[in-house]
């Protein structure tokens, strides 16, 4: 499930760096944005969204290193961790108790683009913490060079926005089907991560009633980078047919994942989930309210801890991350 994670945060990233129309090329030369990207996921525990970092992040959600994650656990972490990711700048909304908040996406999303730091310049980490990591992460380009905090203030902060639901008891309940293909016909849709029982799958699409997926499940080479800053990435990509399964025999926890470049973004993804989930579904999948619920808490936008280190970098190898070999035949890709 922390792969799963990786991979539905790395197409988010891709979207707001390169575009829903950017295709990879295995013989072609890609954007320095695309490395980038690759160098915030590499398995060393000075990038930003290594397996490193989103291990530990978690002791902070009650997983001690090497437990069992669900896609709800994962979706916390994420947000944790984009906090000090200045580069890729996004808000991360976690929804809760299966209700969509407009007026909380709209403070966090606002409140965090008048936040943001102006562009500053940045050296490389010395491992001493993740606010180093994240630091070279989000701002040396991948030859080492120093660079700046690309991205000026605007009035809108990019949205990731993960939905939590439990959409049966102990399977899936077919009312939900019709409602989750339409999730993933939306142009904003990241997909959707989830399983079976003691698998976690990244699902991409479907075919019938069948879901496309891709499976964390395969051991491959480390990978590291080479001295120019460049990065091996055949092993990054799907290059054999995508895995499908029935879509009942689909665990009832997911969680659903969005992608809002920009408020009209956001608003075309609020018009869509009520045109095609809201009205046309008498056992709704998630709610869209415009208000915050009055009997609920205030809605706080997350800040950045005023923390050094996850405590990423006690870690001595990748074996310390799992407690058994079936564990690290499901996290090492």
């Amino acid at each position: 499930m922390l792969r799963c994670g990786q991979m539905i945060l790395a197409q988010a990233l891709v979207l707001r760096h390169l575009g829903r129309a950017w295709r990879w090329g295995k013989d072609e030369i890609p954007p320095e944005e695309y490395m980038k990207i690759l160098h915030c996921f590499l398995d060393r525990k000075d990038s930003c969204y290594s397996i490193h970092q989103m291990a530990q992040m978690g002791v902070g959600e009650g997983k001690s290193v090497g437990e069992w994650y669900g896609p709800n656990t994962v979706a916390q972490v994420l947000k944790k961790l984009a906090l000090f990711d200045d580069w890729n700048s996004l808000a991360v909304y976690v929804s809760m108790d299966n209700t969509v908040v407009i007026e909380d996406i709209k403070m966090l999303c606002k409140l965090s683009s008048r936040n943001r730091l102006k562009a500053s310049p940045c050296g490389p980490s010395d491992q001493k913490g993740i606010g180093e990591a994240l630091a070279q992460c989000a701002t040396q380009s991948p030859g080492g060079s120093l660079g700046l905090c690309p991205h000026p203030p605007s009035s809108w902060k990019p949205l990731l926005l993960i939905i939590p639901l439990r959409m049966g008891i102990n399977h899936i309940n077919p009312v939900y089907i019709k409602a989750l293909k339409e999730c993933f016909k939306m142009p904003q849709s990241l997909g959707v991560l989830g399983g079976k029982p003691n698998l976690a799958y990244y699902f991409i699409g479907y075919i019938g009633d069948e879901l496309i997926y891709l499976d964390p499940h395969t051991t491959q080479t480390v990978v590291e980078p080479e001295g120019n800053g460049s990065v091996d990435d055949q092993s990054y990509h799907c290059q054999r047919t995508p895995r499908r399964m029935k879509v009942m025999n689909l665990d009832p926890s997911v969680a659903l994942g969005f992608f809002c470049k920009n408020e009209v973004d956001f608003d075309s993804w609020c018009t869509l989930v009520q045109q095609e989930i809201l009205k046309k579904r008498t056992l709704r999948m998630f709610e869209l309210v415009e208000k915050h619920p009055p009997h609920w808490p205030p809605f706080v936008p997350p800040t950045k801890p005023d923390v050094q280190t996850t405590g990423a970098e006690f870690i001595e190898s990748t074996d310390k991350l799992f407690e058994s070999e079936e564990e690290f035949e499901i996290l090492n890709v």
